[in-house]
């Protein structure tokens, strides 16, 4: 069966990366959560896409220039305004204790691509082992680099490569890193490359699926995992297929 994953939770109808969004994810249905780590200037491992809070939080700057109390004080509500001063920046804690108690399964990126946090990938890693959730987790990033050093501290977490377009033969390059999954672009998630992925045992899970079709297509060629805005959409998508079956 195809994995919904949530993407920043229920992003689509709530302000990303929150609480609420994730909460929202796991109300619909969904399998797993998707979420960004980035790091404060106390090295607080948060939960925010952009390496700048300017796009998603009443405040302005880099993530890394605040401290996790002062990240804390903006609204992160984004174009949510009925969630305006119920919305703040989570920290990685705060989600993984949440979702260890739901279950639910969360695919957690390192955010490390543009700005090089020191000890990221350690600091995941021992979090997520100190949790017991080394089975619970999957780590990814679009920085490959990263993704070896965390298979180098680790050896009993899932990692994946994330990337956009034009890999040949990727579950053939993510064995060659240790990786236990792909992560493309829904483009570059052809029939082809999704039989043959699951068929070398490398899970395939595509970004970001919207659309209706897609999803059905998607969910026709047993796409491991579907990563969505609208966790909710695709979950009753899923539903109805297997009805049909």
């Amino acid at each position: 069966m195809t994995n919904i994953f949530g993407h920043r939770g229920a992003a689509g109808h709530y302000p990303e990366n929150t609480m609420i969004s994730f909460m929202a994810a796991y109300e619909a249905g969904a399998d797993g959560i998707e979420l960004d780590v980035q790091m404060t200037k106390d090295g607080e491992l948060v939960v925010i896409h952009d390496e700048t809070i300017d796009r998603t939080t009443t405040g302005a700057g880099y993530v890394h220039t605040y401290t996790y109390k002062e990240l804390s004080r903006f609204d992160a509500s984004y174009t949510f305004s009925q969630y305006k001063g119920k919305a703040t920046v989570p920290t990685l804690i705060e989600v993984l204790e949440w979702a260890k108690q739901k279950n639910i399964i969360v695919n957690v990126e390192l955010k490390n691509g543009i700005i090089h946090y020191p000890g990221l990938e350690e600091k995941v890693i021992h979090l997520i082992e100190k949790l017991n959730m080394n089975k619970q987790v999957i780590i990814s990033s679009f920085n490959h680099y990263s993704l070896v050093e965390c298979k180098k501290i680790s050896n009993n977490i899932e990692i994946a490569i994330l990337y956009m377009e034009g890999l040949y033969q990727p579950w053939e390059y993510a064995k060659r890193l240790g990786a236990d999954g792909i992560h493309p672009h829904f483009y570059a998630a052809t029939r082809e490359i999704i039989t043959n992925s699951i068929n070398n045992d490398v899970a395939i899970r595509t970004f970001t699926v919207n659309d209706d079709k897609l999803i059905q297509q998607l969910l026709n060629n047993q796409c491991s995992a579907i990563i969505t805005d609208f966790p909710e959409k695709a979950v009753k998508l899923r539903d109805m297929l297997s009805r049909k079956a």
